[in-house]
């Protein structure tokens, strides 16, 4: 398997800061991760995994890309991307406000390593968006299990830099869901929604010169607007359903209209494409925009007729929540202030010191928190080796769940559904202090989504929530070795003062 011989190039010197605490352990953690990737060899795996895909795509032959130049240029290429994305999420901040910092902190610039290409040139938020999808979910989802894995070997956790291995054997497990980034889906705003995009496409159209006979696309979204305001309005006054009903009636026959002029003017840009400043690719995603909304307006104005002019329910399963986000579900989380949400399944498992060591997003409507204990558990197993205890709330309880930890000889510390049972496990000390720790969990659930995943998350596409939740997890992973490896030297200073000297 070819590899490039990389030679990690001199650095300059961060230059010292007298700042705020806040900045100081920043800073110290970026240091930290930075040690952390090298001597983990995590960095060089993600970056040559990368590059060998690089070469399959470009069909280029190995010996000769491996032997050239241009071999090291896109391996650094490559190692500045990866460094890009983790600095970035661990931030928490969107494209352009990160390719900003970056062009600004001495402190980024060092840990990215900007200056190896010569000088120190400002990265674009376009960029920054390609940097992210360049390593396959595979490849990271991958290294990260791969480099937890290693982590539980005491030699090479010394090795990359920690003062003890990490364990895995007791493992806490909860599901949460990603909201989607939509609005509150109400029927009739899908009708605005349509309006708006197409109205937008067609703005777009018209200002490459392309024109069809039709009036100011603003006027004709204003008036989709009073219609909106309208349908707000009315809930309140006498004779209410019968008001929506005749302004639900307006807005269809508006849509259809602006559907008319949707459909002429994509006609008009695949046949005269050419005379626009766009390339082909980029006619084409204007094109695949509307047909997207076109394709849904049909089911859009039948959902919204079932509902305001026929008065009856659509069932979860065939209700459109957003015509962007096609994976967006009804999750019934049954919690107070929060009965139900729009998104998708995730479930998180974690360690005893929080490392996230598994996860799975759902694409379809994900299934009951019961269905998900074994397979998740087989899955862990594959990649960790035996489990000693699972901690879980009592959603995921079920008779067949207990059979299957007992045959696996694995404490079953799941929160039982009986009252009369609970009192009966409260009793064990193990199981005790096994829940009194699973309820950290719950808020490494929300540090996990609130702040390095984003509230809510931008991706709309799911392979792009996979990209990001990967990032995620991974940044998140390194971000609590960072802090562990830094208490350890602390606890070690404090503990043989003249040895550390």
């Amino acid at each position: 398997m070819q590899t490039v011989p990389f030679q990690h190039e001199l650095r300059p010197e961060l230059p010292n800061v007298y700042g705020t605490l806040d900045y100081r352990e920043f800073r110290e953690m970026l240091i930290k991760i930075d040690e952390l990737l090298i001597k983990s060899g995590l960095e060089h795996k993600l970056v040559n995994e990368a590059l060998r895909d690089f070469v399959r795509k470009n069909n280029i032959e190995d010996k000769k890309f491996y032997s050239s130049k241009s071999s090291l240029f896109h391996y650094k290429k490559l190692r500045h991307a990866l460094r890009c994305n983790i600095a970035r999420h661990l931030t928490g901040e969107s494209y352009r406000t990160f390719s900003i910092r970056l062009a600004d902190s001495n402190l980024f610039q060092w840990f990215t390593s900007i200056s190896i290409f010569g000088e120190r040139k400002a990265i674009s938020k376009s960029s920054l968006e390609r940097y992210e999808k360049v390593f396959y979910n595979e490849f990271v989802s991958k290294n990260i299990r791969g480099l937890l894995a290693d982590l539980t070997d005491t030699d090479k956790a010394l090795s990359s830099g920690l003062h003890r291995a990490i364990e895995v054997s007791d493992v806490f497990m909860d599901s949460t869901c990603v909201k989607a980034n939509i609005h509150f889906p109400t029927d009739w705003v899908l009708l605005r929604d349509v309006a708006r995009s197409l109205l937008f496409a067609i703005k777009t159209i018209r200002k490459q010169g392309l024109k069809n006979r039709m009036i100011e696309p603003r006027l004709l979204l204003r008036q989709m607007n009073k219609h909106c305001i309208s349908m707000t309005h009315t809930r309140r006054k006498l004779n209410s359903k019968k008001q929506r009903k005749i302004i639900f009636r307006a807005m269809r026959k508006l849509s259809n209209r602006i559907a008319k002029h949707g459909r002429r003017y994509r006609d008009l840009l695949a046949k005269e494409w050419e005379k626009t400043n766009w390339s082909y690719k980029q006619a084409q995603q204007v094109i695949c925009r509307i047909d997207n909304i076109l394709d849904q307006l049909p089911a859009a104005i039948k959902q919204a007729h079932e509902r305001i002019i026929g008065e009856r329910v659509v069932s979860a399963n065939e209700k459109i929540l957003s015509l962007y986000d096609k994976n967006a579900h009804v999750i019934v989380r049954g919690k107070a202030g929060n009965e139900i949400e729009f998104g998708q399944g995730l479930l998180l498992t974690e360690q005893v010191d929080g490392l996230i060591i598994d996860w799975k997003l759902f694409t379809e409507q994900p299934p009951s928190d019961s269905k998900l204990l074994v397979p998740t558990i087989n899955h862990i197993e594959k990649s960790y080796g035996a489990i000693s205890s699972v901690s879980t709330d009592r959603s995921f309880a079920s008779k067949s769940n207990d059979k299957f930890l007992h045959n696996k000889n694995i404490y079953n510390a799941t929160c039982p559904r009986s009252p009369k049972k609970l009192q009966e496990k409260l009793t064990e000390p193990t199981f005790l202090s096994l829940q009194t720790r699973r309820s950290q969990t719950e808020a490494r659930i929300g540090i996990f989504k609130n702040v390095f995943l984003g509230k809510p998350l931008r991706s709309r596409i799911t392979t792009n929530k996979l990209h990001a939740i990967n990032w995620c997890v991974l940044t998140h992973n390194l971000w609590v070795l960072s802090r562990m490896a830094i208490a350890d030297e602390k606890s070690h200073r404090k503990k043989y003062p003249k040895k550390a000297a």
